[in-house]
């Protein structure tokens, strides 16, 4: 596992909670912290080449945009996990895909324009890797709280 230095976890801090609109983000959070925009562009790019970062990018109430949200839930064979996790991973509108120590072992959150795109996706994902076991649990209440990780 990489090692996070102090001038990463300061970038990782600020990006969580903090991050500009703006033409150049990267310059303002780079001037914030006293580093040069290349420097921080670098360190960000390292970070995501390790998988210390997933994606930036907004967050947005899928509800109030018009689209639809669902949490889903696979039992996957072992043999299946990296074809599965793969698979799910290659749909835009998945936004979380967690394993989990439970029978039904890898959840994630799908978010698309409409219910029949989320249920027609999940059918290809279930054709494609042999899974035939996939909970589809549509939110019906939307709760959106800040999941920022201190460093």
């Amino acid at each position: 596992m990489p090692v996070i230095d102090e001038q990463n976890k300061k970038i990782l801090n600020t990006i969580q909670v903090d991050f500009p609109i703006h033409s150049r983000p990267y310059k303002i959070i780079a001037d914030k912290l006293g580093l040069s925009e290349d420097e921080l562009i670098q360190r960000i790019t390292q970070m995501k080449q390790e998988m210390l970062i997933r994606r930036i990018g907004g967050n947005f109430s899928p509800d109030r945009l018009g689209y639809h949200s669902t949490l889903c839930a696979a039992r996957v064979p072992k043999d299946k996990l990296t074809l599965f996790t793969t698979t799910v991973n290659s749909y835009s509108g998945v936004t979380h895909n967690y394993k989990r120590d439970h029978d039904f072992n890898i959840w994630f959150t799908f978010i698309a324009a409409s219910v029949d795109i989320i249920e027609d996706s999940l059918k290809q994902i279930s054709k494609a890797t042999g899974v035939e076991t996939i909970l589809n649990l549509p939110a019906t209440r939307v709760f959106k709280i800040s999941a920022n990780f201190k460093l």
